[in-house]
């Protein structure tokens, strides 16, 4: 069943690319700071940040620190433009951002905010706290966005938590989904290959070349 929807679905619509508006980066809003004048300017240094993106939130050109910390990875965004710093999203702003990332026009639904997400949420193993925005037909999906990053994580429609259920099948994996390499499958592999091998060892034996030549 799992290898009959494989085949017969498009893996472009079911991570909703179909539904994603290509954002050009606008940087005709004056001149940029160069990153290490923002990063002097809010008291900050080189050796601190492990990752620099520029981006887009709205029609400000973005700076998105990765800095390092003893507690991990935290994100800060910068105003590329006049370096100050830009809070995390607000739920409106998170909106707007789900909105301007959708090429369709779409009535949003409801709108949850998420500060945890399970082995088995459609969210999992992305960045939180997030904003999951549903939207109706014809967009009939839900948009992850996050709160720190500012931007779109993710699209989630009905087509991938059907990909999402049997793709669990297929890897018998129940937690994460992606390991190929649990003993659960391990165990039905070797099983199979015992069938297998038993198969054709009953079939000759119990055909009747092998009988003639037994007889004779």
């Amino acid at each position: 069943m799992g290898g009959l929807y494989f085949s017969w679905t498009n893996i472009d619509e079911i991570r909703g690319d179909h539904l994603k508006k290509e954002n050009a980066l606008s940087l005709n809003q004056g001149e940029l700071l160069s990153p290490t004048s923002i990063l002097k300017q809010n008291q900050l240094t080189l050796n601190s940040v492990s990752k620099i993106d520029v981006t887009n939130i709205g029609d400000k050109v973005v700076y998105r620190f990765a800095l390092k910390s003893p507690h991990g990875k935290s994100i800060k965004l910068f105003d590329a433009v006049h370096g100050q710093a830009i809070a995390p999203l607000s739920e409106p702003e998170a909106i707007k951002v789900a909105k301007n990332g959708l090429n369709v026009p779409a009535k949003v639904t409801a709108v949850e905010f998420l500060t945890t997400a399970g082995n088995h949420h459609e969210y999992r193993g992305r960045p939180l706290p997030a904003y999951a925005i549903s939207f109706a037909q014809p967009a009939n999906t839900t948009i992850y966005v996050s709160k720190d990053y500012g931007n779109i994580q993710t699209f989630r429609s009905n087509q991938w938590r059907a990909f999402d259920f049997f793709w669990m099948l297929h890897t018998m994996d129940y937690q994460g989904r992606d390991n190929f390499n649990n003993y659960l499958l391990r165990a039905f592999a070797i099983f199979g290959l015992i069938t297998i091998l038993s198969g054709f060892s009953l079939y000759i034996f119990t055909s009747r070349i092998f009988n003639k030549k037994r007889r004779k």
